[in-house]
């Protein structure tokens, strides 16, 4: 069963417009899938094969010949070579929508297309499935405990899988491999620490510092080992809001995680209803939230500014969007049943910002929409719709 991805329309778009289009995002997010369904009638290859990604090197102008109306070339990031000879072979050729490209590593893939094909591609982000998308395929789960625990990658859904024990293999086969290929683990237990440590930190300030003297690294091995981490799709830094309306900051940015699953896989969530009197809930919540805002804009073909706010005081708002030239506040809490205690942050800074504030929004853990005291409030079901 292929399930449908939200971001297809934006991608069709983009190939009348650019004869290149590079689709990022973790692996296993569904990206060759999604490739091929648009490119069904031309030629797919993958980069990962070896004997496939020797050609390719020893021969590109051959290799790309191969592909005379355009073609899906699966992972790239393992021939960056390749990327300098298909920046010749788009200009000669001068159509539009020639090529789709993937890549599952943003370190090797970036720095090889920016160099080589910049202006002549376009960029699309791939995440697993959004809510929206689970439920249009009938594919929802029916309680949000279960939806943090199982998450949202696509072949957990796809084939029926219990979570840990596809995550567990994920980890070794992806995460792991991926961060060898960029940075230097020489002990790869202590990284195994490390990225459970972050998960335990999910939707608190970074600070590199106690991560790495937690892990028993350095400071700045820490700080690689986030980037990667970072690169591969896997955790994602929310930064603080600009906006001080006369008060200090804080400065350092936030910690969260893509997928839910793979995050309560980590630390050590075995099965959905120990969520329930977990301590992190609330983090995991949080992260979901989240990263459904991340998935709704990138479906649409654009990655939306997103921030939290945070002052000396301790006043707080968990999301900030900018939304034209006003700011949208966002609340999210994980309890089932409305507080009157969960409009207060809200409440706080709309005051603050006074004209600058767009309607306020609040994402909670029960199901639908409705609207309080001029205050919007969606459940974690829909919350794909918040943004504008």
């Amino acid at each position: 069963m292929i399930i449908k991805r939200e971001v297809e329309p934006a991608l069709r778009e983009l190939l009348k417009g650019f004869p290149v289009v590079t689709v990022t995002g973790p692996r296993q997010s569904g990206k060759t899938t999604l490739t091929q369904t648009v490119f069904s009638g031309k030629p797919y290859v993958s980069l990962e094969d070896p004997d496939v990604r020797q050609m390719a090197l020893d021969d590109p102008r051959g290799f790309l010949g191969r592909f005379p109306d355009g073609g899906v070339l699966d992972e790239v990031q393992r021939a960056p070579q390749l990327m300098s000879y298909l920046q010749s072979r788009v200009d000669d050729d001068g159509r539009m929508g020639l090529f789709l490209l993937t890549g599952s590593q943003q370190f090797g893939l970036m720095s090889g297309i920016t160099q080589s094909l910049a202006g002549r591609t376009a960029f699309v982000e791939l995440l697993p499935f959004s809510v929206a998308e689970l439920r249009a395929a009938g594919l929802m789960p029916s309680s949000l405990d279960t939806m943090l625990f199982t998450g949202a990658y696509p072949p957990i859904h796809d084939r029926g899988l219990k979570p840990p024990a596809w995550l567990s293999a994920y980890v070794t086969a992806y995460v792991e491999r991926d961060v060898r290929q960029f940075v230097k683990v020489q002990d790869l237990e202590s990284f195994q620490r490390f990225v459970r440590l972050c998960a335990g930190r999910c939707g608190q300030l970074l600070n590199l510092s106690s991560l790495a003297a937690d892990c028993g690294i350095t400071h700045n091995t820490a700080k690689a080992w986030i980037s990667v981490l970072e690169a591969s799709y896997i955790l994602f830094l929310l930064r603080p809001h600009h906006a001080n309306f006369s008060k200090r900051l804080v400065k350092s940015p936030k910690l969260y995680f893509y997928d839910t699953g793979l995050l309560c896989w980590l630390v050590g969530i075995r099965q959905a209803d120990q969520l329930a009197v977990h301590p992190l809930r609330g983090g995991i919540f949080e992260s979901f939230v989240i990263s459904e805002l991340v998935k709704a804009g990138l479906n649409r073909g654009e990655r939306p500014t997103l921030h939290f706010w945070r002052d000396s005081n301790g006043n707080e708002v968990d999301v900030i969007a900018d939304v034209g030239p006003k700011m949208l506040p966002i609340e999210i809490k994980s309890g089932q049943t409305l507080n009157r205690d969960f409009f207060g942050g809200l409440e706080r800074w709309q005051a603050l910002a006074g004209e600058l504030a767009a309607t306020p929004a609040l994402v909670y853990g029960g199901s639908g929409t409705l609207v309080h005291r001029d205050i919007k409030v969606y459940g974690w079901d829909v919350v794909g719709r918040v943004l504008p």
